[in-house]
């Protein structure tokens, strides 16, 4: 499956219209930050005794990408367009692979 046609499947589940793309940005980051806290929970837990369940972790990491398919969708981008610029991005930065001098002095404007 593309990323492109997740996010085609992912919108059929949203309830906020399609007419209504700041209320779906919106959502979609704080949809994202609530669910990457349940992932960061459940480690932080660990410390705590409770075992880490990786398959509940796989459902949480989908709540976190459903939400930023919903947020590409509100900016009227294709997921597989972010996630192209996301490695065009790091090829750039890390031509060689990641290098811990280049991440300390990266480029103006690398962001």
């Amino acid at each position: 499956m593309t990323g492109n046609e997740y996010q085609k499947l992912a919108m059929r589940t949203c309830g906020i219209p399609a007419g209504r793309p700041d209320d779906r940005l919106r959502h979609a980051v704080l949809g994202l930050a609530s669910e990457a806290g349940e992932v960061a929970g459940m480690l932080q837990k660990v410390y705590q005794g409770h075992p880490f369940d990786p398959e509940h972790a796989k459902k949480e990491l989908g709540d976190c990408l459903w939400m930023i398919a919903e947020a590409c969708e509100a900016l009227g981008f294709g997921m597989d367009e972010v996630m192209q610029c996301n490695i065009d991005k790091l090829r750039a930065r890390y031509p060689d692979g990641f290098d811990a001098e280049r991440s300390l002095r990266r480029a103006e404007g690398d962001d």
